[in-house]
C-alpha cells in the first residue's frame, strides 16, 4: 500500500476495515511502471526535491487528470451538473478523504500531499477540484478536529468515497466577508437545537447530505457567540434554494440554505460541533486549511492555462515561424511561469507549516492570494496569446479564465487575504494598532 509517511501497514488492519477503499491506491502502483517517462514531468514541474511518495502521488494524479478529467472537462462545464462518475473514481483513489486517518478508512495523507493532489485534479477539471476541496478541507477537517468519536464515526462510510457529500455553511446574504456578523440563530430547546436563518453561496449544497452550519447562540457576544452544528440533509425545516448559474466551476452547485425552525437533534452525529461559542474559531481554523486547498486548485487552473498557451505558441505560425519565437510571446510565457512557480512554493510552504502544526494563518493567506491572482493572470495571458481562439469554447482557455475568477473570491477574497497578512505583520513586529 502507498503510505506517504512510510509507515508499515498490517494485513489485519485491512481486514478490520472492509469499507476502506482498497482500490484507491491501484494507480499509485500502476505509476511505478512509468517512472522513467514521468520523471521528466516531475523535473519540469520543480518537484524533484519532494519525498518520493509525494512525487508518485503527483504523477498519479496528473496521469488521471490527463487521461480521464481533461477529455470530460468541457462536457462537465456545459452540462452544469455534479460529475458523479468522476467523484466515484476520485473516491477509488482515496482523494475524497485524503486527510482522514487510516484508522477511519481514509488515506491518512498530509496537507502537502493534499495541495499537490488538488493542483493536479484541478488542472484536469476545476469543478471536480472544488468538490474535492470542500469534502476534504471544509467538511472532514473540522469534523476530525472538533467532532466527538460518535460524530466522526457517523459521517464515514459513503462520505469517505464521495458517494455522499458534505458542505460548509458560513456565508450569509447580509454579512459577506464579515463572518463574525452571523444572523442565523440556534436556540436550545431541551435535547434539540432550533435553527433559523439563511446561508448563501454554499458549494455542494444541492447534493450534500450533511452540512456544517454556523449560527449564533448568543448574539450579545458577537463573534464569540457563534457555534458550529452538524446537520443532516434532508432535515425538516431545511429548504435548499436554487442552484446559482455561475461564470465558472459550473459543474458544482452553489445554493442558499434556508432554515425555518429547523430542529437538530443531538443524535446520529448531529448537533453541536465542538464547544458552544467556539464556532468562529472553528471556521477560521478550518479556512486556514481550506485556503491551502484553494491555492492548490488555483495552481492547477494556472498550469492548465500555461500548457494550453505553450502548445498553441509552438504550433501557431505567423510571419513564417511559430509565434513562440516572438519576444512578446516569450515575455508573457516567462511572466506566467514565474508567477505560477512562486505561488506553488508559497503553497507548499503553507502546507508544510500546517503539517508541522505551526502557525499558518499568514502563510495560508499568502499562498491563496499569490496562487489565485497567479491563476487569473496566467489564464488572462493565455487568452492574449491565443487571440481570437482564446475567446471561443472550442479551446479550453476561456474556461480556464472563467474558472480562475472564483479562486480570488471564495474562502476569503484577495482583499481579505491582504488584511490577514497585514494584521499578522503588525502582530509579528509588536506594533499595536489600537
Amino acid at each position: 500500500r502507498f503510505d506517504v509517511n512510510n509507515r508499515t501497514s498490517k494485513n489485519d488492519e485491512l481486514e478490520t476495515a472492509p469499507h476502506r477503499c482498497c482500490s484507491r491506491f491501484a494507480l499509485f502502483f500502476f505509476a511505478y511502471e512509468f517512472l522513467d517517462v514521468l520523471n521528466a514531468i516531475a523535473i519540469r514541474r520543480g518537484i524533484s526535491d519532494l519525498p518520493e511518495s509525494h512525487v508518485l502521488l503527483q504523477k498519479t494524479c496528473r496521469m488521471f487528470a490527463t487521461d480521464y478529467l481533461i477529455p470530460r472537462a468541457a462536457a462537465h462545464d456545459t452540462e452544469k451538473k455534479c460529475p458523479r462518475e468522476a467523484l466515484s473514481k476520485l473516491g477509488e483513489l482515496g482523494l475524497m478523504s485524503m486527510l482522514v486517518p487510516e484508522r477511519y478508512g481514509g488515506a491518512g495523507l498530509d496537507y502537502l500531499a493534499y495541495a499537490i493532489a488538488m493542483e493536479e485534479i484541478s488542472r484536469g477539471c476545476a469543478s471536480v477540484g472544488t468538490i474535492m476541496s470542500v469534502q476534504n478541507s471544509l467538511f472532514f477537517a473540522p469534523l476530525l478536529k472538533y467532532g466527538t468519536q460518535n460524530q466522526i464515526e457517523a459521517f464515514l462510510g459513503p462520505f469517505l468515497t464521495g458517494e455522499k457529500l458534505g458542505c460548509f455553511a458560513l456565508s450569509e446574504p447580509g454579512n459577506g466577508s464579515d463572518a463574525g456578523a452571523a444572523s442565523t440563530t440556534a436556540t436550545r430547546k431541551g435535547p434539540t437545537w432550533v435553527l433559523n436563518g439563511t446561508k448563501c453561496w454554499i458549494t455542494n449544497g444541492l447534493e450534500a447530505e450533511a452540512a456544517i452550519v454556523f449560527a449564533t447562540t448568543n448574539r450579545s457576544l458577537k463573534h464569540k457567540g457563534i457555534s458550529a452544528f452538524l446537520v443532516r440533509k434532508p432535515t425538516e425545516g431545511l429548504v435548499v434554494g436554487k442552484s446559482e448559474d455561475k461564470l465558472g466551476i459550473r459543474a458544482t452547485s452553489t445554493v442558499t440554505l434556508n432554515f425555518d425552525d429547523c430542529v437538530v437533534h443531538e443524535r446520529d452525529g448531529c448537533g453541536l460541533l465542538g464547544l458552544e461559542g467556539n464556532g468562529f474559531k472553528i471556521a477560521m481554523k478550518t479556512l486556514d486549511g481550506g485556503r491551502i486547498g484553494i491555492a492548490g486548485q488555483a495552481l492547477g487552473i494556472a498550469q492548465a492555462a500555461l500548457e494550453c498557451a505553450l502548445d498553441y505558441a509552438g504550433k501557431r505560425s505567423a510571419f513564417g515561424s511559430p509565434i513562440g519565437k516572438l519576444q512578446a510571446i516569450q515575455f508573457k510565457l516567462a511572466d506566467m511561469e514565474t508567477r505560477l512557480h512562486s505561488a506553488r512554493l508559497l503553497t507548499w510552504q503553507a502546507a508544510h507549516l500546517l503539517d508541522k502544526e505551526a502557525p499558518v494563518t499568514k502563510a495560508a493567506a499568502m499562498a491563496k492570494l499569490a496562487a489565485s491572482e497567479a491563476a487569473t493572470f496566467v489564464s488572462h495571458q493565455a487568452i492574449q496569446i491565443l487571440g481570437g481562439m482564446g475567446y471561443v469554447n472550442s479551446m479550453p482557455a476561456e474556461r480556464h479564465y472563467r474558472d480562475s475568477r472564483i479562486c480570488e473570491i471564495y474562502e476569503g477574497t484577495s482583499e481579505i487575504q491582504r488584511l490577514v497578512i497585514a494584521q499578522n505583520l503588525f502582530k509579528e513586529h509588536g506594533i499595536p494598532l489600537s
